[in-house]
């Protein structure tokens, strides 16, 4: 598996980070809910796994549709491990909670793969916006749905996708409320992290891309959202779920939504300066 770092910097690997305690403990079963806040300063990353008769047409779509597939890793087949994202690392035991889908519909939940695991499966491993959260917390913007103890709202658009390698649809967005002061301030601090899907895709009225209810997210939890703050929308990694089920593939995994793969990367290493 290869890193598509943002420099050149080689990452060091430490069997007792923070990241490695999150996913150890995503193992062993102790934590099955989603991951936002936790091991922060680490990247965490969404993950599509496919046979590899699929993963060449994936990787075309991704690299077509950058904001919502930052790509920062590809396996190779069967590949379960991989040192550049964390040495104590399993793809198929240390996410909390998987899905999986068959013939275009989800079949299912689980935490733990390794009964389904092929010689052929190919892991992509996708930048995700809970890695900037941690900065935007250093800056004194309060994460709405981290401070209310609740997966983030994500919402499908009318945003269209680039149609690439057999996979089309349109964009699923994450959505944390800002005021316009804040919200100004997270736009400057997320386009540093282009790897996790960068700067905002919109703000304010959410009906402008398709979403006819904020307190109605497809994924994820509704969170508050007051008078004085806007809605502020970044591309989302369950954008490929989507897309995957409207492709109708006949076998893929992925995290669940909000349950990420917490990797041993340091956020400075995906960061512009």
């Amino acid at each position: 598996m290869t890193f598509q770092s943002a420099n050149s910097s080689t990452f060091s690997s430490d069997i007792d980070t923070a990241a490695a305690a999150v996913r150890r403990q995503a193992r062993t079963g102790a934590l099955t809910g989603p991951t936002a806040g936790m091991a922060k300063g680490y990247v965490q990353v969404n993950l599509v796994i496919l046979p590899a008769r699929d993963a060449a047409g994936f990787l075309r779509f991704c690299q077509a549709n950058p904001k919502p597939c930052p790509l920062l890793a590809v396996s190779e087949p069967g590949e379960r491990g991989c040192a550049l994202l964390g040495e104590d690392l399993d793809i198929a035991t240390d996410v909390p909670e998987y899905r999986v889908y068959r013939n275009g519909a989800h079949d299912g939940s689980r935490h733990d793969v390794s009964d389904l695991w092929q010689d052929d499966l190919v892991t992509f491993a996708l930048g995700c916006s809970f890695s900037f959260e941690h900065a935007l917390s250093q800056y004194g913007l309060p994460v709405r749905h981290i401070d209310q103890g609740r997966n983030v709202p994500m919402y499908r658009t009318s945003i269209p996708l680039v149609s690439a390698g057999g996979f089309d649809g349109t964009m699923v967005v994450s959505m944390r409320p800002f005021r316009a002061a804040d919200a100004i301030r997270a736009v400057q601090i997320t386009t540093r992290f282009p790897q996790a899907h960068g700067a905002p895709v919109h703000l304010g009225d959410p009906s402008l891309i398709g979403i006819k209810q904020l307190d109605a997210p497809e994924y994820g939890d509704a969170v508050t959202v007051a008078d004085d703050e806007l809605p502020v929308f970044w591309a989302c990694g369950v954008t490929p779920q989507q897309v995957l089920l409207d492709a109708g593939v006949g076998f893929a995994i992925t995290h669940s939504p909000g349950h990420m793969l917490v990797t041993d990367i340091p956020e400075s290493q995906v960061a512009l300066l």
